[in-house]
C-alpha cells in the first residue's frame, strides 16, 4: 500500500503498522487488536445491512478456557490466546491479587471448521487482579504470530505449527513489577521491530527486533499502564504514541526520544484507551473522569491542550473499551455512568446517550458498563459487541443511535462488579464474527444473505 497516496491535506494524520509495513490489507485478515490496521475499522463488502429479528447463522462453536484476549484471523486461522486453570479459584477483587495456578495456551483454529490446528503452551501462575486469562490479541505478521501474557511472557511462534522462535519475561529479563491487572499492552510491529509497553525506570516502553526478541532500545521512567502503543505522523515524522499512567507522549520510532509529553493522570493508573485521531486531533479518555483534546500544529513541537475535563458530565470517560473518533465525534461506553453516548470532541460536550448496548433490564449494575465498537467501513453503521454477549449493529450518527438489530451469540462469564461480562473485543474477517468467552469461540455469519438463526 503506498502510503504518499493517503496523506490528507492537515498538519498531522494517524498511519497504521499495516501501512508502514507496506502489507496489502485483505479484508479475509483481522491480524491483531482492532484490526490489520488497529483502528476498529472493517472493511469488507457484503455484509449484513442489519440483523434480523430471526438472528444469525452461527458456523460453529470451539471450546476454549478463560481469557480477555480477542481473537486474531489470518491465513485461514483463527488465533485464541486463553488460560487454563489448574489449580485455585477465581475470585474477582478489583483491587487485590488473586494467586491461581494454570498454563496460558495459543490455540491455532481452522477458520472454517473450527477445529484446533495447533497448541502452545507454558505454564503461568498467577497474582493478578480478575485472572481469568490473557488480556491482549495475538499479532500476526507473515509468517509469525506474537503473544504476551498476563504475567509478561513475550512470545515469537511460527504461523505454520506454533514451534517457538524466542521468547522474553518481563519480570526475568527487566525485573519488570506485573500490573494489577495483567500486562495489557498489545504489541505493535512496525517494520522490523515489536513494540510494547514494559514498565520500570528507563523501559516504559520497549522496542524489540521482531525476529530475534533483541532489544533495540528502551524509553520512558514509569509504570507499563494497560494501553497499546500507536502511530501519529506529526509534520514529516512518523511518532510512536504511548498512554502511560503519567502522561500520553510521542516518541521517536528509531530511537524512543521523547518528542512531546503532556500530564494526563488516570485513576488507579488504568491508562487503557487508545488516544483516537482524526486530522490533527488527538483524544484522550480514561478512567476517574479525565479527559482531554491534544492539537497539532506544523509549528509547533509541543500539542495544544484544546481543553481538558475532570467534569463527570462532560466528555466520555472510558475503560476497557476504546472509543471511536469519526467526524468530529467520538462515540463510546462511559465507564462511570455505564452508557453508550456521543459527544463533540471540539468541546467535549454530550450530544446524547442510551442503555441499549450495555444494559438491558433497570436493575443490571452499571459500573464500567462495556461496549466495543467496530466501523463498518467508511459508513455510519457499526457493529457492537455487548458484555450481554449480544452482537448488536446499529446506525451512529451525531443525532441519535439507531438500532439496527442484535443477536445473542454466547453467555457472559466472566463476573464484574457483580454481574456477568462479555470483555472480549471480537474479530471480522470472511464475513464472519469470532466471539469468544471464557468457555467457546463462536463463528457468526456476516454473509448479507444470512438471515437465519442455526
Amino acid at each position: 500500500m503506498n502510503v504518499s497516496a493517503l496523506t490528507p491535506t492537515v498538519n498531522c494524520f494517524f498511519i497504521t503498522a499495516a501501512m508502514l509495513c507496506c502489507q496489502s490489507v485483505q479484508a479475509q485478515h483481522w491480524s491483531g487488536w482492532m484490526g490489520d490496521q488497529r483502528d476498529g475499522v472493517y472493511r469488507e463488502s457484503g455484509v449484513v445491512e442489519s440483523i434480523p429479528e430471526s438472528g444469525l447463522k452461527v458456523k460453529w462453536r470451539t471450546p476454549i478456557q478463560g481469557g480477555y484476549a480477542g481473537p486474531a484471523v489470518a491465513d485461514g486461522r483463527v488465533f485464541v490466546f486463553d488460560y487454563q486453570l489448574t489449580d485455585g479459584e477465581i475470585a474477582n477483587d478489583p483491587m487485590g491479587r488473586n494467586t491461581v495456578n494454570g498454563t496460558e495456551r495459543l490455540l491455532a483454529i481452522d477458520e472454517t471448521t473450527g477445529k484446533e490446528i495447533w497448541k502452545h503452551e507454558y505454564d503461568c501462575p498467577y497474582s493478578i487482579s480478575y485472572a481469568v486469562g490473557p488480556r491482549c490479541t495475538p499479532t500476526v505478521d507473515g509468517k509469525h504470530v506474537y503473544i504476551l501474557g498476563s504475567e509478561g511472557d513475550l512470545r515469537c511462534l511460527k504461523v505454520d505449527d506454533g514451534e517457538l522462535v524466542w521468547e522474553r519475561s518481563f519480570k526475568k529479563d527487566f525485573s519488570a513489577e506485573v500490573p494489577l491487572w495483567g500486562f495489557s499492552s498489545h504489541p505493535l510491529i512496525v517494520g522490523d521491530l515489536l513494540y510494547t509497553m514494559v514498565g520500570g525506570k528507563g523501559q516504559g516502553v520497549v522496542a524489540f527486533d521482531k525476529l530475534t526478541g533483541k532489544v533495540k532500545w528502551k524509553s520512558l521512567d514509569g509504570d507499563a499502564g494497560y494501553c497499546p502503543p500507536s502511530l501519529y505522523k506529526v509534520g514529516d515524522e512518523t511518532q510512536l504514541i504511548v498512554f502511560y499512567p503519567g502522561a500520553v507522549a510521542g516518541l521517536s520510532l528509531e530511537d524512543g526520544a521523547e518528542k512531546w509529553s503532556v500530564p494526563i493522570e488516570p485513576k488507579y493508573g488504568m491508562s487503557i484507551c487508545r488516544p483516537m485521531v482524526e486530522g490533527n486531533l488527538m483524544y484522550v479518555s480514561s478512567i476517574g473522569n479525565k479527559a482531554l483534546l491534544l492539537k497539532f500544529n506544523e509549528s509547533q513541537s509541543q500539542p495544544e491542550v484544546v481543553w481538558q475535563s475532570s467534569n463527570p458530565s462532560k466528555a466520555i470517560h472510558c475503560a476497557n473499551s476504546t472509543p471511536m473518533l469519526v467526524d468530529g465525534i467520538v462515540y463510546g461506553s462511559d465507564c462511570s455512568k455505564g452508557s453508550f453516548m456521543a459527544v463533540d470532541v471540539q468541546t467535549g460536550e454530550r450530544l446524547w446517550e442510551t442503555f441499549e448496548p450495555t444494559r438491558l433490564g433497570e436493575k443490571r449494575k452499571l459500573s464500567h458498563g462495556t461496549a466495543f465498537l467496530t466501523r463498518i467501513g467508511d459508513t455510519d453503521r457499526y457493529f457492537l459487541m455487548s458484555e450481554l454477549g449480544d452482537l448488536l449493529m446499529g446506525r451512529l450518527t451525531k443525532e441519535k443511535f439507531e438500532s439496527l438489530g442484535r443477536f445473542h451469540v454466547l453467555e457472559p462469564t466472566s463476573e464484574a462488579f457483580g454481574r456477568d461480562v462479555v470483555w472480549s473485543y471480537p474479530a471480522y474477517a470472511n464475513r464472519t464474527a469470532y466471539v469468544r468467552n471464557d468457555k467457546e469461540i463462536v463463528a457468526v455469519d456476516l454473509a448479507a444473505d444470512t438471515s437465519a438463526k442455526k
